[in-house]
């Protein structure tokens, strides 16, 4: 008697123009990991099933590799992984995307990383839901898709039928999120240990840099953002600040938002962070003193700040980042 063949989870992997072929691999490799180690704790269980995709030259998206061929089945889920090139232009997309909302509709769970949001997109299922990828992509994806909520500060945003990551390496958060939902999440941890991962729960902001726009054409506010640069954005008053740039204030206040995306306090607490995050990573000095430096009398308040938009307390960011160096 046949012995029987054991149930299948497909996972494939979608190979567009100018995929990152490190991302192939390595997602290759965390799936056929997982399936081992599934074997040991669970030889009886339903196998994953790694699987490449990619358009013909007449357009038709097909299987190009395949772990266990010859078997029947569709995919569970769908990995648009990262692309170091720029974002895919719609052009490119628009049979992709037809072809992804067909195995939507089948029942697979589409996933990308980084960039791969932007093929995602295309589709128009994230439209009116979250989503997150590269931070350095923020304003580009929310100024393509509108209609997408975009949040950045997240490495990861399951959101059941659609996930999305967010930085290039963070196909490792994705693969292991799916290990957890499609073989559970002993067998997650698992294969992170193994791998020597961490699993899912990291947030992007830790990771992001605050580049401030500086493109926007209005003179007037470029001014102030150069001289708040030059001066570190300590003891700043609005008034300040509007008779530099020539404005009233009511007038000043709604350009700067308009030019920089953010209030003049907050533009004022991204640039004093990131200089308090350069001094964690290259200096020995108390958080206390770097706190002070930055513009906070109060160590307290900088912590809280701190830790409200990078998603770490600076203990655990100078952990993480820093690179050791003697006292300043």
């Amino acid at each position: 008697m046949a012995e029987a063949l054991p149930e299948l989870i497909e996972i494939g992997l979608l190979l567009y123009p100018e995929v990152q072929q490190a991302a192939i691999h390595g997602l290759g490799d965390l799936i056929l990991i997982a399936d081992r180690l599934r074997a040991e704790d669970q030889p009886a269980g339903p196998a994953l099933r790694l699987s490449h995709w990619q358009a013909d030259a007449a357009g038709a998206v097909r299987r190009v590799f395949d772990s266990h061929p010859g078997r029947p089945g569709r995919p569970a889920a769908l990995i648009l992984p990262p692309s170091l090139a720029a974002p895919i232009s719609p052009e490119a997309a628009a049979p992709l995307a037809r072809w992804l909302t067909a195995r939507h509709g089948d029942g697979a769970v589409l996933c990308s990383v980084c960039a791969g949001a932007f093929l995602l997109a295309e589709t128009g299922l994230l439209d009116g839901r979250p989503a997150t990828t590269h931070w350095n992509y923020h304003d580009h994806f929310a100024s393509r898709f509108p209609a997408i909520r975009v949040d950045t500060a997240r490495l990861l945003i399951d959101d059941g039928d659609l996930m999305t990551a967010g930085g290039v390496m963070s196909w490792t958060d994705l693969g292991l999120a799916l290990i957890a939902r499609l073989l559970g999440p002993a067998l997650m941890v698992r294969t992170a240990r193994f791998l020597l991962i961490d699993p899912p729960g990291r947030e992007q902001r830790a990771y992001s840099l605050f580049v401030p726009r500086l493109d926007h054409g209005d003179a007037a506010i470029l001014k102030v953002q150069h001289w708040l640069q030059a001066t570190g954005a300590r003891e700043v008053r609005l008034p300040d600040l509007a008779a530099r740039a020539g404005l009233e204030e009511r007038t000043f206040l709604r350009r700067f938002r308009k030019a920089t995306g953010l209030r003049p306090v907050e533009y004022c607490q991204h640039l004093r962070i990131t200089r308090a995050r350069e001094r964690l990573e290259r200096s020995a000095d108390t958080v206390d003193r770097i706190a002070w430096e930055a513009g906070y009398e109060d160590p307290a308040s900088f912590r809280k700040l701190f830790q409200r938009i990078t998603g770490l307390t600076p203990a655990a960011y100078r952990e993480r980042f820093g690179v050791g160096a003697g006292p300043a």
